[in-house]
């Protein structure tokens, strides 16, 4: 059974950063793709960034030169470094396991709520 757990959410003041962690268990972490995404209230859920099996990355223009995604495939978990935060990136962030770099996989965490205050 895939289980996905986030952690690292909370709150902070603009301009203030967070680390999100996910640890992933049940799958073959090293051979696939890792993602953060975001839903904000009222909003569509978005993509943040997604990184390949090799560590190539993409992220989405609005948080491009703010956060970095790694990975770490001995603690089979992926972070999300998260600096210069901005009000308008408060929302519930959420784990994606499987695809490629541009494609999500099939399995999601329970998501974790960052909110930037200003």
């Amino acid at each position: 059974q895939v289980q996905l757990v986030e952690s690292g959410g909370g709150s902070v003041q603009a301009g203030g950063s967070l680390r999100l962690s996910c640890a992933a268990s049940g799958i073959s972490f090293s051979s696939i793709g890792m993602g953060w995404y975001r839903q904000a209230p009222g909003k569509q859920r978005e993509l943040v960034a997604r990184i390949s099996t090799l560590g190539s990355t993409n992220y989405a223009d609005s948080v491009k030169g703010r956060f970095t995604i790694s990975r770490d495939n001995a603690k089979s978990t992926v972070y999300l470094q998260m600096n210069n935060l901005k009000p308008e990136d408060t929302a519930v962030y959420m784990c994606n396991a499987g695809g490629s770099i541009y494609y999500m996989g099939n399995y999601w965490g329970q998501g974790t709520q960052v909110t930037v205050s200003s």
